[in-house]
């Protein structure tokens, strides 16, 4: 397989889904021209035409709106969002609206609408658009809530999502955009609702979402220096959530790190947490389980206090170190 970006398989997902379909169309701001926020819809509007890559005025509580709307009378909008943290203007649009209509019209209406937004810290954008906000998506009933971590499921998951008929909401962080990976050429989807396991270990397992996933495995390398096995769990999808593949994998590990880039206050490590802990599996656990996440304050716009905030991989490794200094690495 080629190997290509993050971005490129995003951007490539999009080309192949308008092809496909001509039910398909994209909208958000300065995503014509431009190309988007970050590149992902670059010269697509010169293949497809205005109709089917639109801009928009900037109000995303408009473009969600139109995109609801569109998406009842039979059309499969793409949003882009340039940056997750203004998913707060559109949430009536979403929460109230998207999420809801397919169970209150009694199944009779549909909204196949897909939000793509980039989230997440490392570019010292600052506190308004640095967010990780995922978990507020992922308490919202009817609405799915994907996470790619990589180039191969980014494409993926994004086609998968495109073809589903419920409202999807689509993580992409900033700071994978370049990185890169094998891609096949043609189009594939993958299951929403199916975690994967990036990397086999038998000492320890981390449950990672989006970027934490990337510095897992970094952390898993450096202990496996030290004859230390770790797994890496990856659920790519937040709702549905993979609970057998997480729960199989501590079951054989019998340690479990948790990691999020997300505050950690009230945030989806807690909900992976309490699933682990209320299963059978919690009272032969060998340590206690471990809970990462972003420090509890607005995202600083200064480098290093940037990374303070959030989970690296030397907080991964002192984790794992934590975990089997509880009880040794008898298996």
């Amino acid at each position: 397989m080629r190997i290509i970006s993050y971005l490129q398989a995003i951007n490539e997902a999009l080309d192949e889904a308008l092809s496909q379909d001509e039910h398909v169309f994209l909208l958000g701001e300065d995503i014509g021209i431009y190309g988007g926020g970050f590149g992902a819809t670059k010269d697509l509007q010169k293949k497809f035409g205005k109709q089917r890559v639109r801009d928009t005025p900037i109000s995303e509580s408009a473009l969600a709106g139109a995109a609801v709307g569109a998406a009842m009378t039979g059309m499969r909008p793409v949003i882009e969002l340039q940056f997750s943290d203004f998913i707060t203007i559109a949430m009536d649009q979403l929460v109230n609206q998207a999420a809801k209509i397919h169970y209150m019209y009694g199944g009779k209406a549909k909204v196949p609408l897909v939000m793509r937004t980039a989230a997440g810290s490392g570019t010292g954008a600052a506190a308004q658009h640095s967010q990780s906000l995922e978990n507020w998506m992922a308490h919202i009933p009817g609405l799915k809530v994907i996470q790619p971590s990589n180039a191969y499921d980014a494409k993926g998951l994004l086609h998968a999502a495109i073809k589903d008929n419920n409202p999807v909401m689509f993580y992409e962080h900033k700071l994978l955009y370049q990185t890169v990976g094998s891609v096949p050429a043609t189009p594939y989807t993958i299951p929403i609702g199916v975690a994967d396991v990036k990397c086999l270990g038998d000492d320890v397992t981390i449950v990672a979402t989006g970027i934490m996933v990337n510095k897992a495995l970094q952390a898993a390398e450096i202990v496996k220096e030290k004859g230390v096995s770790i797994e890496v769990i990856d659920p790519r999808t937040l709702v549905p959530l993979d609970k057998e593949a997480i729960l199989a994998s501590v079951k054989k590990t019998k340690r479990v790190i948790v990691a999020t880039e997300a505050v950690k206050n009230s945030g989806f490590g807690a909900e992976i947490t309490a699933i682990i802990a209320e299963s059978k599996i919690a009272m032969k656990l060998k340590s206690p389980i471990i809970r990462l996440g972003g420090e509890f304050v607005p995202m600083p716009a200064q480098k290093l206090l940037e990374m303070r905030a959030t989970p690296q991989v030397d907080t991964l490794v002192a984790a794992i170190n934590q975990c089997i200094s509880k009880a040794g690495l008898q298996r």
